[in-house]
């Protein structure tokens, strides 16, 4: 189990780098005409972390593949393809040994962040207006944006800390190292993480104002399970509910079914849609590149020279293994489209979003990992060839609607604003004519 610790970091990304090397040349030496990939990852650690878009990571092992054959014609590619890499984690293993002498120092200038759940349980802390909020996340983080949208839709004022992918120094007080975590700042200080259980705790204390933030997490435990890769994981339980009572269900839902089909269509935007997302910015060499210059440039990557193009070609790989796993078609657009055709049938025509003249949890999520697209080519695709693209605006313009405090956006500003929104589209229409034509 990863100890989060930074000084774990040089010898992880020493072992990588060795691994990359020996895997690169044990496929160059073979004198056979046909390798399996397999056999070649056999060379490959079993547990190895590559970090996916924006995500906290993915967990890949030899049994991604049982058999796809390497051609001898692509046997060297492959092969100097893995030395490249192990050379990017070498010069990475020396960069890191250098950062975590400096790291201390680092810290030394940030806030005092020593947060933790707190165990005094008979504190009264209610959704009110002398709450704080503060969210630790990566920008393209598919799950960092769900929370986002969740809060810019009910109107919280927060802070966003961007966290460095590579070091994590702005969570390292944490023993818990992904994100995005929400931190809850009132009369004690509560620790939310997991995007799902933030939005789910964060609704509970809205409606249920009796119970405070500390007792609502305890709803939320988080015990050993069994991922899709075979490792035993901590998962959280609960995470897609919002715990209430039967008399505030009543109040909440219109029917029991809503709620059910509520939190279905949230763990299909974690389980189905996220993945789809993937091996889709990264697709081709180019996109793979263009997605890595999003990422740099909205990140908090630091000076980390060949951080766009070394992330952009391991990813790239990394996403023909997805496209793998996930028995995607040869074209994974398509299988893009197909699932966000299925989320807007499963709206159907007499609704506007799944909530109805709103936008509930699963319409909030759904929403939030389309919109780490935004700006990549698979997002003007998707909205170009889909039926999304309707429910897509109508749901961002319900976040542009602040409910702090009651006060509306006035009529011009945000006539303005949904101007602005709906130039996107044209603009990249008119590129692509432009493109097509050259």
């Amino acid at each position: 189990m990863h100890c989060g610790s930074r000084l774990c970091k040089p010898k992880m990304s020493a072992s990588r780098c060795n691994s990359f090397c020996r895997t690169g040349w044990y496929v160059l030496r073979v004198p056979i005409a046909k390798i399996s990939l397999a056999v070649a990852l056999s060379h490959f650690p079993s547990r190895c972390s590559a970090r996916a878009y924006g995500t906290g990571g993915t967990t890949f092992g030899s049994k991604l593949i049982s058999t796809l054959p390497l051609r001898a014609t692509n046997r060297r590619v492959f092969g100097f393809a893995f030395l490249f890499g192990g050379g990017v984690g070498l010069y990475q293993t020396i960069k890191f040994s250098f950062q975590q002498h400096f790291a201390e120092d680092e810290l030394s200038n940030l806030p005092n962040l020593q947060y933790g759940i707190p165990t005094n349980q008979g504190s009264d802390l209610t959704f009110a207006t002398d709450l704080t909020f503060t969210l630790y996340q990566y920008k393209t983080c598919p799950y960092c944006s769900k929370v986002r949208a969740f809060l810019d839709y009910y109107g919280f004022p927060y802070k966003v800390v961007e966290v460095n992918p590579v070091m994590h120094t702005e969570i390292k007080w944490s023993e818990y190292q992904k994100v995005p975590i929400l931190m809850v700042e009132g009369k004690e200080i509560v620790q939310l993480n997991n995007s799902s259980v933030i939005i789910s705790a964060m609704k509970t204390c809205m409606i249920d104002k009796e119970r405070t933030m500390s007792e609502v997490v305890q709803y939320f435990p988080r015990l050993p399970s069994t991922n899709a890769w075979g490792n035993e994981v901590l998962e959280y339980t609960n995470k897609y509910w919002v715990m209430l009572n039967e008399i505030k269900i009543t109040e909440v839902y219109t029917s029991k079914n809503a709620r059910k089909e509520e939190v279905r269509w949230r763990q299909w935007a974690d389980d189905w849609l996220v993945n789809r997302i993937k091996p889709n910015v990264y697709r081709t060499p180019a996109e793979a590149l263009a997605t890595y210059d999003h990422i740099v440039r909205e990140g908090n990557f630091g000076s980390v020279p060949f951080a766009k193009y070394g992330g952009a070609f391991y990813m790239f790989w990394a996403s023909k293994l997805l496209k793998i796993w996930y028995k995607l078609q040869d074209d994974v657009r398509e299988d893009l489209y197909m699932a966000v055709n299925e989320w807007i049938t499963a709206i159907g025509r007499k609704r506007k979003f799944m909530g109805g003249d709103k936008p509930n949890l699963a319409d909030l999520a759904v929403y939030g990992v389309l919109r780490s697209m935004q700006d990549l080519e698979a997002f003007y695709d998707v909205m170009e060839n889909t039926k999304v693209k309707k429910w897509y605006l109508a749901t961002e313009k319900q976040l542009l609607i602040p409910k702090i405090m009651g006060v509306e956006v006035p009529k011009d500003k945000m006539d303005g604003a949904l101007e602005d929104l709906e130039g996107w589209s044209r603009t990249w229409t008119a590129a692509r004519s432009r493109s097509s034509r050259s």
